[in-house]
């Protein structure tokens, strides 16, 4: 899978900040179409984003998706039919309600550019599964889709379908029906072996709070985040970065487990704690993970 920690959305009506995006350090690009798009501009943005898609930036590795409308909606397979004509990474879905939303999008994908179906090389989903009440309980069927490869949670739809007064309490946190659903859009990622990619912080001018929940995202097994401003994103990225620290010690931890393995071991203690084999895994995915970055960086 692709490295993720950030995905930021770019507004598809705004000229300035799509002429920007390629300079940004997110590891995606989300060219939006939707939410940040007034009905009038929706086919002006459409082929600007196209437009865009259709530039080639040399050297630049950055994953280039596309928030479209609602498939249901008056613009969702307009959208979907003028992204498969440029390249694409992959398609951020809103709205979704069910695993048969997703199966009539990959029917029109498929109709609509054969020989990228032919060849298996149709746009990855992203899936925004939650922004209705209903939808939360059908994010295991829809995540276990061969054409999705990430899944994400939307508070601020989900709390107009629940009719919320707020989402988070006094400290910040998020109120237990929210992270409710953010725990169990990570349970259904993982269960299906698609990235988990956690939501936005809306409020930008709060840094602090963002790397407080990007980092407990991060300890909770998300691979990414969203963001909305170009300030978050270095927050994001060093949330999502494993340090020196831990990379040394997950070295470290390997070096052991080879030993006591020559031994006959494969329980012993490490630096004062007892370690078995799902710590040996935990330390060989921290270090993909840096390795990915370190090629990115390259």
């Amino acid at each position: 899978m692709r490295l993720r920690r950030s995905l930021h959305f770019v507004p598809g009506a705004n000229e300035k900040m799509l002429a920007k995006a390629n300079s940004l350090p997110a590891d995606a690009l989300i060219f939006d179409l939707e939410d940040s798009v007034t009905p009038e501009a929706k086919a002006t943005a459409r082929f600007d984003v196209c437009a865009c898609l259709g530039q080639k930036v040399s050297g630049n590795a950055q994953e280039r998706l596309v928030r479209v409308n609602p498939f249901e909606s008056s613009w969702g397979k307009e959208d979907i039919a003028a992204v498969l004509k440029h390249d694409c990474d992959g398609i951020v879905l809103p709205k979704v309600h069910s695993h048969a939303c997703v199966e009539d999008v990959r029917a029109f994908m498929e109709a609509q550019a054969p020989e990228k179906a032919a060849t298996g090389t149709l746009p990855r989903l992203v899936l925004i599964g939650t922004e209705e009440a209903g939808a939360v309980f059908n994010l295991p069927q829809m995540s276990v889709h061969p054409l999705v490869d990430g899944l994400t949670w939307g508070a601020e739809d989900l709390s107009v379908s629940l009719g919320s007064r707020r989402k988070r309490n006094g400290q910040g946190d998020y109120l237990e029906v929210f992270a409710f659903v953010r725990s169990y859009c990570l349970l259904a990622a993982k269960a299906a072996g698609v990235q988990a990619i956690d939501s936005v912080y809306t409020d930008v001018r709060d840094l602090a709070g963002l790397c407080r929940e990007s980092e407990t995202a991060a300890d909770m097994g998300f691979t990414g985040k969203l963001t909305i401003h170009p300030d978050q994103i270095e927050v994001v990225n060093a949330a999502f970065t494993p340090s020196a620290e831990e990379i040394e010690k997950a070295q470290a931890l390997l070096i052991a487990f080879e030993e006591n393995r020559q031994l006959g071991k494969q329980a012993f203690r490490f630096e004062g704690a007892m370690v078995d084999v799902p710590h040996l895994k935990r330390a060989k995915n921290l270090l993909e993970i840096a390795e990915q970055i370190a090629q990115a960086k390259t």
